[in-house]
Parts: structure tokens; C-alpha cells; sequence
């Protein structure tokens, strides 16, 4: 079984390294960086069996291609691999969003290869291949999301793949996860960058920072995440984030109300939002 990652980042270095911890036999992990500093950083830390830096190469007699990329480079990674690929096939992806994705594989790819997209609900705030590990994945989520006639056989392929990350594997509808996701992932992500904004441009900032602890810290976690995945998120996901953004204010404006005319109902809407959490809490 030959296995090719486009892309050496936290998530594509922490699936090498989940998959050569397995230590399968007969398993090849090819792997491609654009920058070879990024491909002998990955081929140094064991994530992966060979480096390569041309994509031709790369897919070439591959049987899974994983493409762990920004989203908005995967366009042009799909027209760059599709004359390369074997028969049958499989190509999946770990982008945040998947409809927009779905849309370009259904497009560019031949109809002899099997798409099936797919969203590891794991990450850190750091990223790059020095903070890729091979426990990442382990008891998460992984979304995934077979094209139309995709074969029984290649989304099990994919899915006993994803157990060996130590992940769970769940189907999901394309659209239906991007609506989702834009709740639980996208807009935390905003609101942890706006925070940032809004209290690093403030006259008191330098005084402020000193008295900045754990509660900022958690808060802001997500403001360190990559800017270029972050954004390519945005971009491929507006319609959805916009509507949580919306939701969020109107939510934020019931809070000022109530701070503002010092309302006792305050700590009964704190306390709901408590309990929520904590059977949030329970249930994960």
C-alpha cells in the first residue's frame, strides 16, 4: 500500500507519523512539501518513508492520496495530480470546509478515481511540521464525505485508515458539515482573533498584558492557528460563518442589554449557559 500526504504541515506531518507508528508492512508513506527544508524536516522526524517536492512524483503509484493543504490550494493541486493518478484511485483531503472542496473534486477529477472528503476534528494552536504528532487524531472525530458512486470498498479503505489514526470515523453530508462546523469551529476561531484585535489596539494594552492570564490565554488560543488556513476557511465557508456572526450578536447584544441595565435575569442566562456547558462537558 502505497500512501501519498500533499502537504507537511501539523495535520498531514501528524498523519504520517500516526501511520508509521502502525508500522504496517508493506505500507510506503510518500510525502510532498513545496519547500525541501519542510520535506527533510518530515523524513527526519520519521513521518514519512520518502520526501519528495514534485506532485507528479509524488502520486505516482499511489493508492491514497491525502491532500492536507489550505483549502483554496486544493483546486489547483487536484488539475496538477488528475493525469497522475492510478485507476481506482483514492483521493481525500483534511480541509476544514468540504462542500466547496467536493464541488472542484466532482469537477477536475477523472471519473476513474474515488473522492471521498474528510475533516479531522483535531488540531493545536501551533502548527507546521515540528508540531505534528502521531496521538493527534486519537479519539477525535473525523468527518468524512464519499462522492456519489464512490464503491463500498474505497470508503472502507479509507475509514480502517482513519481507525488506524485512532480517530472515529462519521459520515456527514458535505453542506451539512460546513453549516455545523461554521458554529462550533470557524466562528470561535473569529471571535479568538477579534478579541486579540480588540484588546491589542487599546492604549492600555501595555498594562493591561501584565495582568493577562489563563482565562485571556484559553480565549485567544485560536488566534495563533495558521493565517492562511484560516482565511482560505473564510473564504470557502462565508455564507454559513456570516450567519453564526449574525446569531453571535444578536446573542452579545442581549448580554449588553442586560450588563447595561445592571438586569438581575443576568445570572439566570449565565447560570443556562453554565449548565449547557457542563452537559456539553459530559457528553464529549
Amino acid at each position: 500500500m502505497q500512501v501519498a500526504i500533499i502537504g507537511l504541515g501539523l495535520i498531514g506531518g501528524s498523519i504520517g507519523l500516526a501511520l508509521k507508528q502502525k508500522n504496517e508492512p508493506g505500507w510506503e508513506i510518500v510525502g510532498y512539501a513545496r519547500r525541501r527544508e519542510t520535506a527533510a524536516a518530515a523524513l527526519s522526524l520519521g513521518a514519512i518513508d520518502r520526501a519528495e517536492t514534485n506532485l507528479k512524483n509524488t502520486v505516482k503509484g499511489a493508492e491514497i492520496v491525502i491532500i492536507a493543504t489550505p483549502v483554496l490550494t486544493i483546486k489547483e493541486i487536484f488539475s496538477q495530480i488528475a493525469p497522475h493518478l492510478l485507476h481506482s484511485c483514492i483521493v481525500t483531503d483534511t480541509a476544514s470546509t468540504k462542500f466547496q472542496v467536493m464541488k472542484w473534486a466532482h469537477e477536475i477529477l477523472p471519473p476513474t478515481v474515488y473522492f471521498i472528503g474528510g475533516h479531522p476534528m483535531a488540531g493545536k494552536e501551533i502548527y507546521g511540521i515540528q508540531a505534528a504528532e502521531a496521538g493527534l487524531f486519537q479519539g477525535c472525530v473525523y468527518c468524512l464525505s464519499p462522492a456519489e458512486k464512490t464503491p463500498p470498498e474505497a470508503r472502507d479503505k479509507v475509514i480502517n485508515m482513519i481507525k488506524r489514526l485512532g480517530a472515529t470515523p462519521v459520515l456527514i453530508d458535505p453542506q451539512e458539515h460546513d453549516d455545523l462546523v461554521a458554529g462550533i469551529s470557524h466562528l470561535p476561531l473569529l471571535l479568538s482573533a477579534a478579541l486579540i484585535s480588540t484588546t491589542t489596539k487599546d492604549p492600555s494594552w501595555d498594562k493591561m498584558s501584565r495582568l493577562a492570564a489563563s482565562g485571556y490565554r484559553d480565549l485567544t488560543r485560536l488566534a495563533s492557528g495558521n493565517p492562511e488556513v484560516s482565511a482560505h476557511i473564510c473564504f470557502t465557508n462565508s455564507e454559513a460563518i456570516l450567519r453564526w456572526i449574525d446569531k453571535f450578536k444578536q446573542e452579545l447584544d442581549k448580554y449588553r442589554q442586560l450588563v447595561n441595565a445592571r438586569d438581575t435575569k443576568l445570572q439566570e442566562v449565565l447560570t443556562e449557559a453554565n449548565k449547557a456547558r457542563q452537559e456539553w462537558l459530559q457528553e464529549w
